[in-house]
């Protein structure tokens, strides 16, 4: 079995039809179908239950994939580090990042593309669990995150560069307070309706947030928890409640409706860092935009 054929059984498995499979790899249906009975042959197991309208994948195919995905995916990590040995530094950058963290990047990029005209970047948003996954399939190499990382992963497989943290400040509708105003107290806040940032899978910044309430004997008065950072300003931005967020996130939405204030009496930070994996090959150009941070 050679690399080859594991792209013609990963075309199948994923497009259930030999038709379909061999139309998107360029080639005819007849040598697709020799091909993946060969693979069968060898390994003495039945990879496609033939039965249905559709071609579903055995347990034995099942584990064939997600061994097939890894192994093709280092195999392009690997002929990527030897050509990345004499060839300057080029091709495209896969990164993720929350969009609490977007801010972070348009400086970077603009300085790495300075010095680094070759390469692309192709950005990825989501949350923690969707960017873990991807981080876990190869398909990015890096992520920009609050931190603690709450991916499914255990935490000891990654490397985590930890950035300056970011203190948090209340963001309101412009019309609640006085022009001129810069601070605002917890116990102000506690009277306004909140907004938080808060999903299925990840709560972290929801729980900084009303933990800092509790530390001052408040209990905020929450009417909406969002999965979005966008949500939360465009309801802001309507008069609909105020929220808390990391200093930095307001850098991505200069909004005329929305006031930032300080904390007087509070101040707590978010912590901000750049996540990899440990077991996986960074390439030149991710090792060299980690140096911009």
């Amino acid at each position: 079995m050679d690399m080859r054929q594991l792209r013609y059984f990963l075309a199948v498995a994923k497009e259930g039809q030999i038709t379909r499979a061999a139309k998107s790899l360029n080639m005819e249906q007849p040598p697709l179908s020799r091909q993946l009975k060969l693979m069968e042959q060898e390994l003495g197991v039945i990879l496609f239950d033939r039965s249905g309208n559709r071609l579903t994948l055995t347990h034995a195919g099942e584990l064939l994939r997600s061994r097939a995905e890894l192994l093709l995916a280092q195999f392009q990590e690997t002929l990527k580090e030897v050509k990345e040995l004499d060839e300057g530094v080029q091709g495209v950058l896969p990164i993720g990042a929350v969009v609490s963290c977007i801010s972070l990047l348009p400086e970077r990029i603009e300085r790495f593309r300075q010095h680094y005209p070759g390469v692309t970047f192709k950005i990825q948003e989501g949350d923690h669990f969707l960017l873990g996954a991807q981080l876990e399939k190869r398909t990015i190499e890096m992520i920009v995150a609050r931190l603690p990382f709450e991916a499914a992963a255990e935490s000891r497989q990654y490397h985590v560069l930890q950035l300056p943290s970011d203190p948090f400040v209340a963001v309101i509708p412009s019309g609640w307070t006085h022009p001129g105003r810069q601070s605002i107290t917890m116990r102000e806040l506690a009277e306004y309706p909140l907004l938080t940032l808060k999903t299925d899978q990840t709560t972290g910044m929801h729980e900084r947030v009303t933990n800092q309430f509790r530390q001052h004997g408040l209990r905020p008065h929450i009417i909406c928890e969002c999965s979005s950072v966008a949500i939360i300003i465009a309801l802001v931005a309507a008069g609909i409640g105020a929220t808390l967020f990391p200093k930095s996130v307001m850098a991505s939405f200069p909004i005329p409706t929305i006031k930032m204030l300080n904390l007087a009496d509070a101040d707590f930070q978010s912590e901000v860092g750049i996540v990899w994996l440990k077991d996986r090959y960074l390439s030149k150009s991710a090792r060299n935009f980690i140096d911009m941070f």
